[in-house]
């Protein structure tokens, strides 16, 4: 078994329960508080609701991945619009045991993991300790957010 980190969020339709029927559906041992949020990359959308979700996985990096792309297509997820637009739920693998994977369509750490503060605050409430691969603690991740460094 993995432990997996799995980044959460909605900005369209009954934000809260579409998080909390996705955390469902991918097993989340553990939900982070929800976090209200202002849209990150396209502005003009509605605020988003974030979380973290811990989940013990057995399937692989990828596999786990598959598993969360069907969930988003279950829950009503259209990839069309701009980037980064609104959308009904959103499920991003931000760590994947102690694994570092970069492969076409796959990369552990999440790429923009160090960048997002909607991510790590939700992550931290869950896991502070928990070690990014090649960058410190998710505690230290976002100290470093929020100071700018």
């Amino acid at each position: 078994m993995t432990r997996a980190y799995v980044g959460l969020g909605s900005n369209l339709g009954d934000r809260e329960a579409t998080i909390r029927s996705a955390a469902d559906l991918i097993g989340a041992a553990r939900l982070s508080p929800l976090l209200e949020t202002e849209p990150w990359g396209f502005r003009d959308q509605p605020w988003f609701l974030n979380a973290a979700a811990e989940v013990e996985t057995p399937l692989t990096a990828r596999a786990f991945l598959r598993q969360l792309l069907d969930v988003e297509r279950r829950l009503g997820r259209e990839r069309i619009g701009p980037r980064w637009g609104p959308r009904t739920i959103d499920l991003d693998l931000l760590l994947f045991g102690d694994e570092r994977i970069s492969e076409p369509g796959l990369e552990i750490p999440h790429p923009l993991l160090l960048e997002r503060r909607f991510v790590l605050e939700p992550l931290a409430a869950l896991a502070p300790d928990q070690e990014i691969p090649g960058n410190g603690t998710v505690s230290e991740a976002l100290a470093g957010l929020q100071s700018g460094a």
